[in-house]
């Protein structure tokens, strides 16, 4: 088994990544969101334009997870006041639950640790019990609630969570 963590630069990542969300994306929140919202969001924010100016234009790193030489999801953060905001995180439903998400936040941890970068935080859907779940086991913690509007009559009604870096010594 070898999981990575390879960072998005070519044109063909970008598509890989967008092919993973619209997966991913329509699989996990059909049952969190309707199919016009999904559909409205992965437009936005996850189509290859709007990654590539996220990645062009405002700062984002993406990362895919690979696994065996596979895509089997997808990371994008950006730094922000001193902290690393993890602005996607998804792995495809094959792949979860095989600790994928612990390795991939421990990267994360160290990419902020080599950024000398305080905290690691996110957004969350307040109603995604099972990734909630998990970002509490793995250290986080809720510090707020969001509700943002998003366009075209739709909104993200989350919780932030925010982890400190461990520092290693």
């Amino acid at each position: 088994m070898k999981l990575t963590f390879s960072q998005v630069n070519t044109a063909e990542d970008i598509a890989a990544v967008s092919q993973l969300a619209a997966e991913i994306w329509r699989e996990y929140y059909g049952t969190l969101l309707s199919t016009e919202q999904i559909d409205y969001m992965i437009a936005q924010f996850q189509s290859v334009p709007a990654i590539t100016d996220q990645i062009d234009r405002q700062s984002y790193l993406y990362y895919l997870i690979q696994y065996d030489g596979a895509n089997v999801g997808y990371m994008a953060v950006k730094q922000e006041q001193g902290k690393l905001f993890l602005s996607k995180f998804y792995i495809g439903k094959e792949k979860r639950g095989k600790g994928f998400a612990s390795h991939a936040l421990a990267f994360l941890e160290q990419l902020g640790r080599d950024r000398n970068l305080s905290h690691i935080w996110l957004t969350v859907n307040r109603h995604n019990h099972p990734s909630i779940a998990i970002y509490v086991k793995k250290g986080f913690l809720k510090v707020r609630e969001q509700v943002a509007d998003i366009g075209n009559g739709f909104v993200m009604d989350d919780f932030v969570m925010e982890k400190e870096i461990p520092v290693t010594k």
